[in-house]
């Protein structure tokens, strides 16, 4: 029994009738976390590149580009930490496979690493609650370019246009949600088209102003030095990790796709616009004062293009958001909550604009950014590196079926509903990264080290290494779930 309420289908059909079909563009998707049949799966694995470099092309992107020169680091040292950080979009692609492969998404794959009733808990924490504060920090970030635009028309931003302001952002993202994943597919590759245009214009600009020689006026050297390079690595990675859910966006492929074609164009999708967009939000930040960046961007940019940038940064952060919500409401009923898909959206949707108006009204936006993406790798490091261990360990087969069996016959219902491999893991696994962080808070070996955020690697190698080994060792195992 899965724990969703199919919404309806539109349309009517009798019983001689074949159902229309249940996920295409312009129409609410009917499936939540329930298994995709097989003669409903379609499309090929490229549509996965516009999805992800849809999310990809966005102003956070700019302003943690431009936060790693504010953090002390040279231009050409900040370049090697975006692509390093970036690499972790390999891991993305690796998660995506097991969407196809169990027909289900990353809410109910995961359902095989901490069992039933363990996972209610694990996507409460890692998949529910940190979707929510990532979709309130992007649309904080479009909610600010939205203002510009507003007060360029010659409206006042008060208080009230502001919460106006959010409130469309939010209705534009959650429609995009709620109809789901084929008008996701259908919509993201002339967005990409459209946001490449755009930023090609934003980098012609900020390369001409460049300082390739950029040095901070005091330079970063030893200890404190390789403390900021590791800060920001963290910093630039939390992007991709926050993205445990990729098989939500793969699943209705058909299970024969390559997961080699899958893993890359997941990858490649988010890798590439990361990795340009955060170059030239560092790229600025040897120019002018990212401090605030939309402001400090328009500077440099023809007058002209102004408008259109600011409607780049609300459409691309739309899209990002879009994508999130979708996984949130996913999560949301992957909690055990009964609600339709449809209406978890809205749900989710709600709460982040209440999350959106803190972030731009109380508290100091590019520190809530900075802080929030570091500290979530605690937990979102050993979370993927379970994820990614499991796959390797199952090598990607999952029956999909049995996984969306939530009784005490299940399979996956290891030990009173806990896989005590994948609890103990994430467990300790979270503890390490805690001991090691230096973000809203000193962990003690942080603080023995210098101030080192040792927390991503520490948090991903404990909690991969153990999982593989009680997994090995338990006499549950994998489960008994496994097709060969």
């Amino acid at each position: 029994m899965a724990a969703t309420i199919p919404d309806p289908r539109p349309g009517t059909h009798t019983a001689n009738e074949s159902p229309p079909p249940s996920n295409r563009p312009g129409r609410v998707e009917v499936h939540g976390i329930d298994h995709i049949a097989e003669h409903e799966r379609h499309g090929r694995a490229r549509e996965l590149f516009t999805v992800w470099a849809a999310a990809n092309v966005n102003y956070l992107s700019l302003v943690v580009g431009g936060a790693l020169i504010l953090m002390g680091l040279n231009l050409w040292q900040a370049l090697v930490v975006i692509v390093v950080g970036n690499l972790f979009w390999l891991a993305v692609g690796l998660l995506a496979v097991s969407g196809p492969a169990s027909g289900t998404p990353s809410e109910v794959v995961m359902r095989a690493m901490f069992g039933i009733r363990g996972n209610r808990v694990n996507i409460a924490i890692t998949g529910w609650a940190i979707c929510i504060c990532y979709i309130a920090l992007n649309m904080a970030a479009a909610a600010l370019a939205a203002f510009s635009l507003v007060e360029k028309a010659g409206i006042a931003p008060t208080t009230g246009v502001k919460i106006a302001v959010v409130a469309v952002i939010a209705t534009l993202t959650l429609a995009i949600s709620v109809y789901g994943h084929a008008t996701i597919v259908k919509l993201y590759l002339p967005i990409t088209v459209v946001l490449t245009a755009a930023f090609a214009v934003v980098a012609f600009s900020v390369l001409g102003n460049t300082d390739f020689g950029y040095q901070p006026a005091e330079p970063l050297t030893g200890g404190a030095l390789w403390a900021t390079l590791v800060a920001g690595v963290t910093l630039i990675a939390s992007g991709p990790l926050s993205y445990t859910n990729s098989a939500d966006f793969s699943r209705y492929l058909p299970r024969t796709t390559s997961p080699r074609a899958i893993a890359g164009w997941t990858a490649l999708g988010g890798f590439l616009p990361s990795v340009v967009v955060t170059s030239l939000g560092a790229f600025a930040a040897t120019a002018v004062d990212m401090t605030d960046p939309q402001t400090a961007l328009e500077t440099i940019l023809p007058r002209w293009f102004t408008p259109f940038f600011l409607l780049a940064l609300v459409l691309g952060t739309i899209s990002i958001n879009a994508m999130t919500a979708y996984s949130s409401g996913l999560a949301l009923q992957a909690v055990g909550v009964r609600i339709r898909r449809s209406l978890s959206v809205i749900v989710d949707g709600v709460l982040a604009v209440a999350l959106t108006l803190y972030a731009l009204l109380v508290s100091n936006f590019l520190d809530t950014v900075s802080n929030v993406l570091q500290l979530t790798v605690v937990l979102l490091g050993p979370s993927m590196a379970i994820y990614a261990t499991d796959i390797l360990l199952r090598r990607n087969q999952y029956d999909g079926l049995a996984l969306t069996d939530e009784s005490p016959a299940s399979p996956f219902w290891f030990t009173a509903g806990v896989n005590r491999a994948g609890a103990l893991a994430l467990t300790l696994g979270t503890t390490a990264a805690a001991l090691c962080v230096n973000t809203l808070y000193t962990g003690p070996l942080a603080h023995a080290m210098g101030g080192m955020d040792l927390a991503l690697p520490v948090g991903v190698v404990v909690a991969s290494a153990l999982y593989a080994t009680l997994t090995r060792r338990s006499r549950a195992g994998l489960g008994t779930a496994v097709r060969a």
